[in-house]
């Protein structure tokens, strides 16, 4: 689980969208047990970033994406009633495409569902992952005056 880690721990998250819904996941272990939030996860030795987003969507989602740019760099810091940090995660958001695989719940969680962005409220997603949700979603990776590079 990495509690109280001696340094940050690297990991990603997947902003799978499809069309206005962006697919979500209820964390079936700690930290976060049983909130929606991204696909994702640490990234293991010897892993690129993008191959852990893809290594992390297929294993919490059953479904292949492919990976497209970095939407946002983040910190998760949890801390506990004395103070001293649980968890640190430096979190490294990509938004990508669904490539193919069939949607289900696999190993590390306890739901997985295409949500509307606008409904993300309703699932008590956190703020921050609401706005690079939202920050991913305004863009049009599809046209040629993006500001990054799909």
């Amino acid at each position: 689980m990495r509690s109280y880690p001696e340094r940050p721990v690297i990991g990603v998250g997947a902003i799978v969208l499809d069309g206005d819904r962006v697919l979500l996941i209820k964390r079936a272990h700690e930290p976060l047990k049983g909130q929606w939030s991204l696909p994702g996860g640490g990234v293991e030795v010897g892993e690129t970033l993008e191959q852990a987003t893809a290594r992390e969507v297929r294993e919490e989602t059953g479904l292949d994406v492919e990976v497209g740019p970095i939407v946002d760099v983040i910190d998760r810091i949890a801390r506990d009633q004395g103070g001293r940090v649980e968890h640190h995660f430096v979190l490294v958001d990509f938004v990508c495409r669904r490539s193919g695989g069939t949607l289900c719940c696999a190993s590390d969680a306890d739901a997985a569902e295409w949500v509307a962005v606008d409904a993300l409220a309703r699932y008590g997603v956190a703020e921050v992952t609401v706005a690079v949700i939202r920050k991913a979603a305004g863009r049009d990776f599809s046209s040629g005056d993006r500001p990054i590079v799909w």
